[in-house]
């Protein structure tokens, strides 16, 4: 059995647009051991941030982000979650917890405190990239 791996939004993003960066080498990493998890949830936020005008100075075209949506989601597990979790104390990120308890995940790569700091949840380990390449 291959392992799961949750990333969480911020994380996805960058490992999208930042082709050196340790978010980019991680996510590689995860696609070698095994799978990404997402849920239609987090698809949909992931792609509502990555169209955020912010990143614009990423990208000269549109077409480039629908290029990258197209090729994250051909990357990515789908799962639906039915267990709500209220652990974390930032409400928006219960959707990672729960999206790792569904799917069974090894793993949440994460830069997010509020994640990090229940590290492990229920014996799924948080980890930030660097931490996640150089450990796992």
């Amino acid at each position: 059995m291959t392992d799961i791996f949750v990333f969480d939004t911020n994380s996805l993003i960058s490992a999208s647009i930042l082709p050196n960066s340790f978010l980019r080498q991680a996510f590689e990493k995860a696609l070698k051991l095994g799978s990404i998890a997402s849920s239609q949830e987090v698809f949909e936020e992931y792609t509502e941030v990555l169209f955020r005008r912010k990143f614009d100075k990423y990208f000269i075209f549109d077409e480039e982000r629908f290029t990258i949506l197209n090729l994250i989601q051909t990357k990515l597990l789908i799962f639906s979650p039915v267990e709500k979790i209220t652990d974390c104390r930032d409400p928006k990120d219960n959707k990672f917890l729960e999206l790792s308890i569904s799917s069974k995940a090894s793993c949440i790569i994460s830069g997010d405190k509020d994640l990090l700091a229940l590290h492990p949840f229920r014996e799924i380990l948080i980890l930030n990239a660097t931490d996640f390449i150089n450990n796992f």
